[in-house]
Protein backbone atom coordinates (compact mmCIF):
# COMPACT_ATOMS: atom_id res chain seq x y z
CA UNK A 1 0.00 0.00 0.00
CA UNK A 2 2.74 2.45 1.00
CA UNK A 3 5.01 1.68 -2.39
CA UNK A 4 1.15 2.25 -4.34
CA UNK A 5 0.54 5.29 -2.23
CA UNK A 6 4.07 6.79 -3.16
CA UNK A 7 3.67 6.02 -6.62
CA UNK A 8 0.29 7.86 -7.38
CA UNK A 9 1.80 10.45 -5.75
CA UNK A 10 4.57 10.85 -8.25
CA UNK A 11 2.59 10.26 -11.08
CA UNK A 12 0.41 12.76 -10.31
CA UNK A 13 2.72 14.81 -9.64
CA UNK A 14 4.46 14.23 -12.73
CA UNK A 15 0.76 14.59 -14.88
CA UNK A 16 0.26 18.23 -12.98
CA UNK A 17 4.39 19.05 -13.75
CA UNK A 18 4.12 18.49 -17.92
CA UNK A 19 2.15 18.84 -20.73
CA UNK A 20 2.67 19.31 -24.27
CA UNK A 21 4.12 22.56 -25.28
CA UNK A 22 6.38 23.34 -27.94
CA UNK A 23 9.79 23.12 -27.52
CA UNK A 24 12.41 25.12 -28.81
CA UNK A 25 15.91 23.90 -28.17
CA UNK A 26 18.83 26.27 -28.89
CA UNK A 27 22.50 26.95 -30.01
CA UNK A 28 22.91 22.86 -29.50
CA UNK A 29 25.62 20.53 -31.16
CA UNK A 30 22.89 18.34 -33.34
CA UNK A 31 24.03 14.91 -33.82
CA UNK A 32 21.64 13.75 -37.01
CA UNK A 33 22.86 10.06 -37.11
CA UNK A 34 21.17 10.97 -41.06
CA UNK A 35 22.44 14.38 -41.83
CA UNK A 36 25.85 14.80 -40.06
CA UNK A 37 27.08 16.93 -37.03
CA UNK A 38 25.07 20.17 -37.16
CA UNK A 39 26.95 22.80 -34.58
CA UNK A 40 24.94 25.93 -33.07
CA UNK A 41 21.80 24.75 -34.17
CA UNK A 42 18.18 24.68 -33.10
CA UNK A 43 15.71 22.52 -32.85
CA UNK A 44 11.94 22.86 -32.59
CA UNK A 45 9.43 20.23 -31.30
CA UNK A 46 5.71 20.69 -31.71
CA UNK A 47 2.84 18.67 -31.48
CA UNK A 48 5.10 15.73 -30.41
CA UNK A 49 6.66 16.21 -33.43
CA UNK A 50 10.26 17.51 -34.73
CA UNK A 51 8.64 20.81 -36.64
CA UNK A 52 12.31 22.50 -37.83
CA UNK A 53 15.46 22.17 -37.66
CA UNK A 54 17.74 25.59 -38.40
CA UNK A 55 19.94 27.96 -37.05
CA UNK A 56 18.08 31.38 -35.61
CA UNK A 57 14.85 29.50 -35.00
CA UNK A 58 11.67 31.32 -33.49
CA UNK A 59 8.21 30.20 -32.08
CA UNK A 60 5.93 31.91 -29.84
CA UNK A 61 4.71 30.31 -26.55
CA UNK A 62 7.59 27.31 -26.62
CA UNK A 63 9.56 26.44 -23.75
CA UNK A 64 13.50 27.49 -24.94
CA UNK A 65 15.79 25.28 -23.70
CA UNK A 66 19.41 26.60 -23.92
CA UNK A 67 21.84 23.85 -25.39
CA UNK A 68 24.64 25.78 -26.27
CA UNK A 69 27.82 23.90 -25.52
CA UNK A 70 25.25 20.93 -25.35
CA UNK A 71 24.79 17.90 -27.65
CA UNK A 72 21.36 16.88 -29.20
CA UNK A 73 20.84 13.74 -30.33
CA UNK A 74 18.12 11.27 -30.94
CA UNK A 75 16.43 9.51 -27.98
CA UNK A 76 18.13 6.03 -27.60
CA UNK A 77 16.29 2.99 -28.59
CA UNK A 78 16.82 -0.84 -26.72
CA UNK A 79 15.93 -3.28 -28.59
CA UNK A 80 16.01 -5.86 -25.79
CA UNK A 81 14.84 -4.86 -22.43
CA UNK A 82 12.68 -6.21 -19.46
CA UNK A 83 11.75 -3.41 -17.46
CA UNK A 84 8.28 -1.98 -17.23
CA UNK A 85 6.46 -5.52 -17.69
CA UNK A 86 4.69 -7.62 -15.54
CA UNK A 87 6.51 -11.02 -16.09
CA UNK A 88 9.13 -12.23 -18.72
CA UNK A 89 8.47 -15.98 -18.94
CA UNK A 90 5.63 -18.04 -19.87
CA UNK A 91 7.55 -21.58 -18.94
CA UNK A 92 4.69 -24.01 -19.15
CA UNK A 93 5.30 -25.16 -22.85
CA UNK A 94 7.74 -25.18 -25.60
CA UNK A 95 5.59 -22.79 -27.79
CA UNK A 96 4.01 -20.01 -26.39
CA UNK A 97 3.30 -18.01 -29.02
CA UNK A 98 -0.35 -17.03 -28.04
CA UNK A 99 0.26 -14.82 -24.95
CA UNK A 100 1.89 -11.30 -25.11
CA UNK A 101 3.98 -9.53 -22.84
CA UNK A 102 1.97 -6.25 -23.74
CA UNK A 103 -0.97 -7.64 -21.61
CA UNK A 104 0.94 -6.21 -18.56
CA UNK A 105 2.88 -3.32 -18.91
CA UNK A 106 3.93 -2.01 -15.23
CA UNK A 107 3.52 1.64 -15.29
CA UNK A 108 5.45 2.32 -11.95
CA UNK A 109 8.35 0.26 -12.92
CA UNK A 110 11.38 3.06 -11.85
CA UNK A 111 13.96 1.34 -14.02
CA UNK A 112 11.82 3.36 -16.95
CA UNK A 113 12.51 6.39 -15.09
CA UNK A 114 16.23 5.51 -15.06
CA UNK A 115 16.20 4.45 -18.15
CA UNK A 116 15.00 8.46 -19.09
CA UNK A 117 17.56 9.49 -16.80
CA UNK A 118 20.42 7.40 -19.44
CA UNK A 119 18.69 9.08 -22.52
CA UNK A 120 16.52 6.38 -23.53
CA UNK A 121 13.08 6.66 -24.75
CA UNK A 122 12.11 3.66 -26.55
CA UNK A 123 12.47 -0.42 -25.39
CA UNK A 124 11.48 -3.29 -26.44
CA UNK A 125 10.16 -5.07 -23.66
CA UNK A 126 10.77 -9.05 -24.52
CA UNK A 127 9.24 -12.07 -23.54
CA UNK A 128 11.82 -14.44 -22.07
CA UNK A 129 13.31 -17.21 -23.46
CA UNK A 130 12.76 -20.33 -21.67
CA UNK A 131 10.53 -21.31 -25.19
CA UNK A 132 11.70 -22.26 -28.43
CA UNK A 133 8.53 -19.96 -29.90
CA UNK A 134 7.88 -17.49 -26.81
CA UNK A 135 5.61 -15.01 -26.11
CA UNK A 136 4.58 -11.84 -28.57
CA UNK A 137 7.13 -8.54 -26.96
CA UNK A 138 5.95 -5.03 -27.19
CA UNK A 139 7.46 -1.77 -28.18
CA UNK A 140 7.05 0.94 -25.49
CA UNK A 141 7.60 4.80 -25.14
CA UNK A 142 8.86 5.86 -21.75
CA UNK A 143 5.73 8.14 -20.91
CA UNK A 144 7.13 8.10 -16.95
CA UNK A 145 4.08 9.94 -15.27
CA UNK A 146 1.41 8.27 -16.84
CA UNK A 147 -1.33 6.42 -15.20
CA UNK A 148 -2.57 4.27 -17.60
CA UNK A 149 -0.47 1.17 -18.42
CA UNK A 150 -1.55 1.68 -22.56
CA UNK A 151 -0.05 4.94 -22.43
CA UNK A 152 3.41 3.43 -22.91
CA UNK A 153 2.43 1.60 -25.86
CA UNK A 154 4.01 2.81 -28.91
CA UNK A 155 0.77 2.93 -31.20
CA UNK A 156 1.17 0.99 -34.65
CA UNK A 157 4.92 -0.46 -33.72
CA UNK A 158 4.62 -3.40 -35.51
CA UNK A 159 4.55 -7.10 -33.98
CA UNK A 160 7.15 -8.99 -32.61
CA UNK A 161 8.00 -12.73 -30.51
CA UNK A 162 10.71 -14.42 -29.18
CA UNK A 163 12.06 -17.02 -30.09
CA UNK A 164 15.20 -18.65 -28.35
CA UNK A 165 17.61 -21.27 -29.26
CA UNK A 166 20.48 -23.08 -27.05
CA UNK A 167 20.77 -23.88 -23.54
CA UNK A 168 17.30 -21.63 -21.87
CA UNK A 169 14.70 -23.91 -23.26
CA UNK A 170 16.77 -27.68 -23.42
CA UNK A 171 17.43 -26.58 -19.96
CA UNK A 172 13.52 -25.58 -19.15
CA UNK A 173 12.10 -28.39 -21.04
CA UNK A 174 14.18 -31.14 -21.32
CA UNK A 175 16.42 -31.20 -18.30
CA UNK A 176 13.50 -29.44 -16.10
CA UNK A 177 10.55 -31.33 -17.39
CA UNK A 178 11.64 -34.24 -19.47
CA UNK A 179 10.10 -33.26 -22.42
CA UNK A 180 10.76 -32.17 -26.24
CA UNK A 181 13.11 -30.20 -26.60
CA UNK A 182 16.01 -31.97 -24.96
CA UNK A 183 18.55 -31.01 -27.41
CA UNK A 184 19.82 -28.85 -29.70
CA UNK A 185 18.38 -30.78 -32.65
CA UNK A 186 14.95 -30.84 -30.59
CA UNK A 187 14.77 -27.31 -30.83
CA UNK A 188 15.14 -26.98 -34.62
CA UNK A 189 12.22 -30.01 -34.58
CA UNK A 190 10.12 -27.73 -33.03
CA UNK A 191 10.46 -24.77 -35.23
CA UNK A 192 9.28 -27.37 -37.97
CA UNK A 193 6.49 -28.75 -36.39
CA UNK A 194 5.54 -25.29 -35.04
CA UNK A 195 5.34 -23.87 -38.82
CA UNK A 196 3.81 -27.21 -40.51
CA UNK A 197 0.93 -26.65 -38.25
CA UNK A 198 0.74 -23.12 -39.20
CA UNK A 199 0.55 -24.10 -42.77
CA UNK A 200 -2.05 -27.13 -42.63
CA UNK A 201 -4.11 -23.84 -40.02
CA UNK A 202 -3.83 -21.18 -42.77
CA UNK A 203 -5.04 -24.09 -45.37
CA UNK A 204 -8.12 -24.94 -43.27
CA UNK A 205 -9.43 -21.24 -42.92
CA UNK A 206 -8.17 -20.78 -46.68
CA UNK A 207 -10.64 -24.02 -47.25
CA UNK A 208 -13.15 -22.45 -45.29
CA UNK A 209 -13.17 -19.39 -46.62
CA UNK A 210 -13.97 -20.48 -50.28
CA UNK A 211 -16.38 -22.72 -49.58
CA UNK A 212 -14.40 -26.29 -50.19
CA UNK A 213 -15.51 -27.02 -46.15
CA UNK A 214 -18.51 -25.95 -44.71
CA UNK A 215 -17.56 -25.95 -41.15
CA UNK A 216 -14.39 -23.56 -39.92
CA UNK A 217 -11.66 -25.08 -37.94
CA UNK A 218 -11.56 -24.52 -34.38
CA UNK A 219 -9.91 -21.04 -33.45
CA UNK A 220 -6.34 -21.34 -31.90
CA UNK A 221 -4.37 -17.95 -31.36
CA UNK A 222 -1.43 -19.84 -31.08
CA UNK A 223 -1.68 -20.78 -34.72
CA UNK A 224 -2.77 -17.53 -35.59
CA UNK A 225 -0.02 -15.87 -34.24
CA UNK A 226 2.44 -18.72 -36.06
CA UNK A 227 0.67 -18.16 -39.49
CA UNK A 228 1.04 -14.32 -39.25
CA UNK A 229 4.70 -14.84 -38.41
CA UNK A 230 4.74 -17.23 -42.18
CA UNK A 231 2.12 -14.09 -43.88
CA UNK A 232 5.51 -11.48 -42.31
CA UNK A 233 3.52 -9.74 -40.08
CA UNK A 234 5.39 -10.69 -37.20
CA UNK A 235 9.19 -9.83 -36.52
CA UNK A 236 10.46 -12.65 -34.79
CA UNK A 237 13.36 -11.69 -32.20
CA UNK A 238 15.87 -14.68 -31.60
CA UNK A 239 17.77 -15.10 -28.30
CA UNK A 240 20.72 -17.12 -29.74
CA UNK A 241 24.55 -16.95 -28.93
CA UNK A 242 26.26 -20.29 -30.96
CA UNK A 243 27.31 -19.64 -34.83
CA UNK A 244 25.88 -23.08 -35.94
CA UNK A 245 22.13 -22.61 -34.44
CA UNK A 246 21.97 -19.23 -35.99
CA UNK A 247 22.49 -21.02 -39.44
CA UNK A 248 20.09 -23.99 -38.27
CA UNK A 249 17.58 -21.44 -37.86
CA UNK A 250 17.91 -19.11 -40.99
CA UNK A 251 17.79 -22.39 -42.77
CA UNK A 252 14.37 -22.97 -41.31
CA UNK A 253 13.15 -20.15 -42.07
CA UNK A 254 14.38 -20.18 -45.67
CA UNK A 255 12.15 -23.52 -46.06
CA UNK A 256 9.46 -21.76 -44.76
CA UNK A 257 9.49 -18.22 -46.94
CA UNK A 258 10.04 -16.11 -43.62
CA UNK A 259 12.48 -13.47 -43.55
CA UNK A 260 12.15 -10.96 -40.85
CA UNK A 261 14.30 -11.55 -37.86
CA UNK A 262 17.05 -9.94 -35.09
CA UNK A 263 19.08 -11.95 -33.69
CA UNK A 264 19.89 -11.24 -30.13
CA UNK A 265 22.88 -11.58 -28.47
CA UNK A 266 24.21 -13.14 -31.13
CA UNK A 267 27.66 -13.46 -30.01
CA UNK A 268 28.97 -15.92 -31.83
CA UNK A 269 27.68 -13.49 -35.35
CA UNK A 270 31.42 -12.17 -35.88
CA UNK A 271 32.14 -16.07 -36.86
CA UNK A 272 28.94 -15.75 -40.08
CA UNK A 273 28.46 -12.36 -40.32
CA UNK A 274 28.44 -12.33 -44.26
CA UNK A 275 26.03 -15.24 -44.10
CA UNK A 276 23.77 -13.12 -41.50
CA UNK A 277 24.02 -10.23 -44.09
CA UNK A 278 23.49 -12.24 -47.13
CA UNK A 279 20.24 -13.64 -45.01
CA UNK A 280 19.14 -9.88 -44.19
CA UNK A 281 19.02 -10.85 -40.44
CA UNK A 282 20.03 -8.02 -38.15
CA UNK A 283 21.81 -8.53 -34.77
CA UNK A 284 21.06 -6.84 -31.46
CA UNK A 285 24.30 -7.55 -28.97
CA UNK A 286 25.91 -6.78 -25.91
CA UNK A 287 29.19 -4.95 -26.42
CA UNK A 288 31.58 -6.37 -23.72
CA UNK A 289 29.49 -9.56 -22.18
CA UNK A 290 30.28 -12.94 -22.35
CA UNK A 291 31.56 -16.31 -20.31
CA UNK A 292 28.20 -16.13 -17.88
CA UNK A 293 27.29 -19.58 -19.12
CA UNK A 294 28.66 -22.38 -21.38
CA UNK A 295 27.44 -21.30 -24.44
CA UNK A 296 28.30 -17.81 -24.24
CA UNK A 297 32.18 -19.15 -23.17
CA UNK A 298 33.42 -17.58 -26.48
CA UNK A 299 32.94 -14.17 -27.87
CA UNK A 300 35.03 -11.21 -28.46
CA UNK A 301 34.08 -6.90 -27.81
CA UNK A 302 35.06 -6.83 -31.83
CA UNK A 303 31.50 -8.64 -32.72
CA UNK A 304 29.65 -5.07 -33.42
CA UNK A 305 31.98 -3.85 -35.39
CA UNK A 306 32.56 -7.04 -37.47
CA UNK A 307 28.89 -7.19 -38.07
CA UNK A 308 28.41 -3.60 -39.14
CA UNK A 309 31.50 -3.79 -41.95
CA UNK A 310 29.72 -6.58 -42.67
CA UNK A 311 26.72 -4.95 -43.57
CA UNK A 312 24.90 -5.89 -40.58
CA UNK A 313 22.21 -3.98 -39.09
CA UNK A 314 23.63 -4.18 -35.78
CA UNK A 315 22.34 -2.55 -32.26
CA UNK A 316 23.89 -2.91 -29.00
CA UNK A 317 21.01 -3.81 -26.45
CA UNK A 318 21.12 -3.84 -22.69
CA UNK A 319 18.64 -6.75 -21.64
CA UNK A 320 19.08 -5.49 -18.16
CA UNK A 321 17.42 -2.79 -16.05
CA UNK A 322 20.76 -1.55 -14.71
CA UNK A 323 23.04 -1.73 -18.11
CA UNK A 324 19.83 0.65 -19.98
CA UNK A 325 21.09 3.35 -18.00
CA UNK A 326 24.33 3.89 -20.08
CA UNK A 327 23.74 2.50 -23.29
CA UNK A 328 25.75 5.57 -24.95
CA UNK A 329 28.72 4.44 -22.60
CA UNK A 330 28.02 0.27 -24.35
CA UNK A 331 28.18 2.18 -27.44
CA UNK A 332 31.52 3.76 -27.11
CA UNK A 333 33.39 0.56 -26.33
CA UNK A 334 33.16 0.03 -30.46
CA UNK A 335 35.18 2.74 -30.74
CA UNK A 336 38.25 1.12 -28.32
CA UNK A 337 37.07 -2.07 -30.07
CA UNK A 338 36.84 -1.99 -33.80
CA UNK A 339 37.48 1.94 -34.20
CA UNK A 340 33.95 2.43 -35.60
CA UNK A 341 33.50 6.11 -36.12
CA UNK A 342 30.70 8.46 -34.06
CA UNK A 343 28.08 8.18 -36.58
CA UNK A 344 28.33 4.55 -36.37
CA UNK A 345 28.62 4.28 -33.03
CA UNK A 346 25.50 5.81 -32.66
CA UNK A 347 23.51 4.32 -35.21
CA UNK A 348 24.31 1.40 -32.77
CA UNK A 349 21.69 2.36 -30.24
CA UNK A 350 19.15 5.36 -32.34
CA UNK A 351 18.93 4.14 -35.58
CA UNK A 352 19.52 1.10 -36.12
CA UNK A 353 17.38 -0.71 -33.26
CA UNK A 354 14.85 1.27 -34.12
CA UNK A 355 15.30 -0.39 -37.86
CA UNK A 356 15.17 -3.41 -35.88
CA UNK A 357 11.56 -2.84 -34.45
CA UNK A 358 10.43 -1.49 -37.75
CA UNK A 359 9.90 2.32 -36.15
CA UNK A 360 12.93 4.33 -38.48
CA UNK A 361 10.17 6.40 -40.20
CA UNK A 362 8.88 7.20 -36.99
CA UNK A 363 12.34 7.60 -34.61
CA UNK A 364 16.28 6.79 -34.36
CA UNK A 365 17.45 10.18 -36.27
CA UNK A 366 16.52 13.86 -35.89
CA UNK A 367 14.98 14.98 -39.12
CA UNK A 368 12.25 17.02 -39.39
CA UNK A 369 8.53 15.21 -39.21
CA UNK A 370 9.60 12.37 -36.88
CA UNK A 371 8.37 11.80 -33.57
CA UNK A 372 10.23 14.22 -31.09
CA UNK A 373 12.27 11.97 -28.92
CA UNK A 374 15.34 13.95 -27.63
CA UNK A 375 18.21 13.34 -25.62
CA UNK A 376 20.30 16.02 -24.55
CA UNK A 377 23.92 15.73 -22.97
CA UNK A 378 26.54 17.39 -21.40
CA UNK A 379 30.19 16.19 -23.05
CA UNK A 380 29.55 13.97 -26.45
CA UNK A 381 27.45 10.79 -25.75
CA UNK A 382 30.66 8.86 -26.65
CA UNK A 383 32.63 10.58 -24.19
CA UNK A 384 33.43 8.62 -20.58
CA UNK A 385 32.27 11.89 -19.02
CA UNK A 386 28.93 12.02 -20.76
CA UNK A 387 26.48 13.33 -18.65
CA UNK A 388 22.15 13.02 -19.62
CA UNK A 389 20.61 16.56 -18.98
CA UNK A 390 17.57 15.91 -20.48
CA UNK A 391 15.30 13.51 -22.06
CA UNK A 392 12.22 14.34 -24.32
CA UNK A 393 9.69 12.15 -25.38
CA UNK A 394 7.10 13.00 -28.06
CA UNK A 395 7.53 16.55 -27.69
CA UNK A 396 7.30 16.32 -23.32
CA UNK A 397 10.55 16.70 -20.97
CA UNK A 398 10.04 13.05 -19.09
CA UNK A 399 13.62 13.96 -17.47
CA UNK A 400 15.82 17.10 -16.29
CA UNK A 401 18.60 16.75 -14.05
CA UNK A 402 18.15 19.62 -12.90
CA UNK A 403 14.44 18.96 -11.75
CA UNK A 404 15.29 15.23 -10.90
CA UNK A 405 14.02 15.13 -7.18
CA UNK A 406 16.68 13.77 -4.84
CA UNK A 407 16.03 10.07 -4.70
CA UNK A 408 13.55 8.19 -7.41
CA UNK A 409 14.12 4.51 -5.66
CA UNK A 410 10.49 5.30 -3.78
CA UNK A 411 11.33 2.98 -0.84
CA UNK A 412 14.78 2.43 0.41
CA UNK A 413 15.95 0.13 2.62
CA UNK A 414 19.31 1.60 4.39
CA UNK A 415 20.23 -2.14 5.00
CA UNK A 416 19.90 -3.85 1.84
CA UNK A 417 22.52 -5.01 -0.58
CA UNK A 418 22.61 -2.76 -3.51
CA UNK A 419 21.92 -4.56 -7.45
CA UNK A 420 25.30 -3.97 -8.65
CA UNK A 421 27.08 -5.56 -5.34
CA UNK A 422 25.40 -8.92 -6.85
CA UNK A 423 26.01 -8.38 -10.19
CA UNK A 424 29.94 -8.20 -9.08
CA UNK A 425 29.81 -10.57 -6.64
CA UNK A 426 27.65 -13.32 -9.06
CA UNK A 427 28.38 -12.09 -12.25
CA UNK A 428 25.24 -11.54 -14.99
CA UNK A 429 22.33 -12.90 -14.58
CA UNK A 430 20.75 -14.07 -17.84
CA UNK A 431 17.56 -11.71 -17.56
CA UNK A 432 16.14 -13.50 -20.57
CA UNK A 433 15.66 -16.62 -18.11
CA UNK A 434 13.83 -14.46 -15.02
CA UNK A 435 11.22 -16.47 -13.50
CA UNK A 436 12.32 -19.87 -14.50
CA UNK A 437 14.91 -20.48 -12.07
CA UNK A 438 13.51 -21.61 -9.14
CA UNK A 439 10.54 -23.51 -11.04
CA UNK A 440 13.74 -25.66 -12.99
CA UNK A 441 15.13 -26.35 -9.48
CA UNK A 442 12.13 -27.27 -8.47
CA UNK A 443 11.82 -29.92 -10.89
CA UNK A 444 15.42 -31.00 -10.89
CA UNK A 445 14.64 -31.51 -7.22
CA UNK A 446 11.48 -33.23 -7.82
CA UNK A 447 13.50 -35.98 -10.34
CA UNK A 448 16.59 -36.55 -8.37
CA UNK A 449 14.30 -37.86 -4.89
CA UNK A 450 12.43 -39.56 -7.89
Amino acid sequence: MKYLLISLFVSLWFNAAIGQQDVLIKNGTLLTITDGVKEETDILLSNGKIKSIGKDLAAANARVIDAEGLFVMPGIVDAHSHIAIDAVNEATNPVTAEVFVGDAIDPYDIAMYRALAGGVTISHAMHGSANAIGGQCETLKHRWGELNPKSFVMEGAPRTIKFALGENPMRVHGEGKDIAPRTRMGIEQEFRRSFEGAKRYKQAWADHQSGKTKKPPAYSLRMQTLADILDGKIIIHCHSYRADEILMLMNVLSDFGVDKICFQHVNEGFKIAPELAEFGAHASVFSDWWAYKFEVYYSTAYNAAILTKNGVITSINSDDAGLIRHLYHEAAKTQRYGSLSDNEALRLITLNPAIQLGIDDRVGSLEVNKEADVAIFKNHPLSVYATPQMTIVDGVVRFDINEDMDDMRMEINPEAMLPAFYEQSEGHEDKCMQGVNSEHHHHAHSHHQH
